[in-house]
């Protein structure tokens, strides 16, 4: 019961938060834009493809992830749905240790992490940056 309450009143804090967020006014401007969301999505989506693309291909060449520390040969739709989540978790946190990069792919997931960790900023300065701009009149 109490894990039930809990879970319900995290989900409401939560989307009060993004409303808040995406709605409401700080200093009578809301600095939120549906443009940079969208296209902050689709460049996160763009990233996330293309690298899972990549250990896709170069798992032809042999293997370069590993699955729980096992140096296994995949069936190509397995691969291609080990390679998607990989880059996923690499591009969105540090990774959680399940599939490991061996080889090439160590690198590739240097660079993916660099650009998970450098997107959000990125965006975020581009806003500000933009607010700046029509604020000076």
């Amino acid at each position: 019961m109490i894990g039930f309450v809990s879970i319900l009143l995290i989900v409401v804090l939560l989307i009060g938060s993004l409303y808040a967020f995406i709605f409401g006014k700080a200093h009578q401007r809301s600095y939120f834009s549906y443009e940079m969301f969208y296209t902050l999505l689709a460049v996160y989506f763009t990233v996330l493809t293309s690298f899972a693309c990549l250990y896709f291909v170069l798992s032809f060449q042999g293997v370069l992830l590993l699955d729980d520390g096992r140096l296994d040969q995949l069936p190509p739709l397995e691969t291609l749905a080990h390679s998607f989540y990989f880059s996923g978790v690499t591009l969105m946190t540090v990774g959680y240790g399940d599939i490991t990069p061996i080889g090439w792919g160590r690198l590739l997931a240097l660079i993916e992490s660099l650009i998970g960790y450098i997107l959000p900023p990125a965006f975020f300065l581009k806003i500000w940056q933009g607010n700046d701009k029509r604020d000076v009149y």
